[in-house]
């Protein structure tokens, strides 16, 4: 009986190593789970995107009106409608134009004709699409690509112009219609948010002098000049504001 039991006290004791070893690796697994739950479940920094900026022009002017009746008469004489006709729209706080033409005829010696006409077009922002100025600078590029590729268009000139808008290019060129040749000048500009096209043409008839292409230039940088004045007058006061966002109340105002 005495020597049994210090053999059986070395049995137990060989035993309860394994529960041991068992023990502490249960409570290593434990702790390492809770780390990895705690990582999985720590929120990631959300990407947000920038705003773009406001477009700088809410309103567009009336197209009409943009033009002096002064530089109507002087660029168009004899002209047809002096307040203009307005071209259609579907949508005037985006798009407008507005056109002259008139004969000014001299009997015997000829007559000269003219036509002048200013679209706008206005960009708006958009957090998908860009800032209306960023969309405006495309569809300058696209207005001034389409004036370029006026069809049956002769020595065809395109040349920057400074002192209208943010940018500005004039396309120069003759064509041949109805018999007579005309001279073309075609100044595009971008103001802000907002693209100004001006077309201005004339031509001699019955044996009168063919205008000359320096004058019907300088008449559509004028036209285009005081087009995109009208702009800024049109927008004069107004908030800038995000597209979409309703416009301050009077009561707003004076508060």
């Amino acid at each position: 009986m005495h020597r049994s039991a210090p053999r059986l006290a070395r049995i137990l004791a060989c035993a309860a190593v394994p529960v041991m070893l068992v023990v502490a690796g249960c409570s290593s697994d434990s702790d390492g789970g809770k780390k990895d739950d705690a990582s999985s479940a720590a929120p990631k920094p959300s990407k947000t995107e920038p705003a773009v900026a406001p477009a700088r022009f809410a309103e567009l002017p009336e197209p009409c009106d943009s033009v002096s009746a002064k530089t109507v008469t002087s660029l168009v004489p004899s002209v047809k409608t002096k307040s203009g006709t307005r071209s259609k729209s579907s949508d005037a706080a985006a798009r407008g134009g507005c056109s002259w033409n008139g004969l000014d005829d001299n009997g015997v010696k000829g007559s000269q004709y003219r036509w002048l006409d200013v679209g706008f077009t206005r960009s708006a922002s958009d957090q998908a699409l860009g800032s209306g100025a960023d969309r405006a600078a495309e569809d300058y590029k696209k207005q001034v690509a389409k004036a370029q590729a006026a069809e049956g268009a002769k020595k065809l000139a395109t040349v920057p112009v400074t002192g209208i808008g943010e940018q500005a290019t004039a396309i120069t060129y003759d064509l041949s219609k109805t018999g007579e040749d005309f001279k073309y000048a075609t100044v595009i500009a971008r103001t802000g948010n907002v693209v100004v096209t001006v077309n201005y043409n004339g031509a001699g008839y019955a044996g009168a002098k063919t205008p000359s292409g320096a004058d019907i230039l300088k008449g559509a940088e004028k036209a285009a000049k005081e087009a995109v004045a009208s702009v800024a007058d049109a927008n004069e006061g107004a908030t800038t504001a995000p597209s979409g966002s309703p416009k301050p109340s009077a009561s707003a105002k004076t508060g």
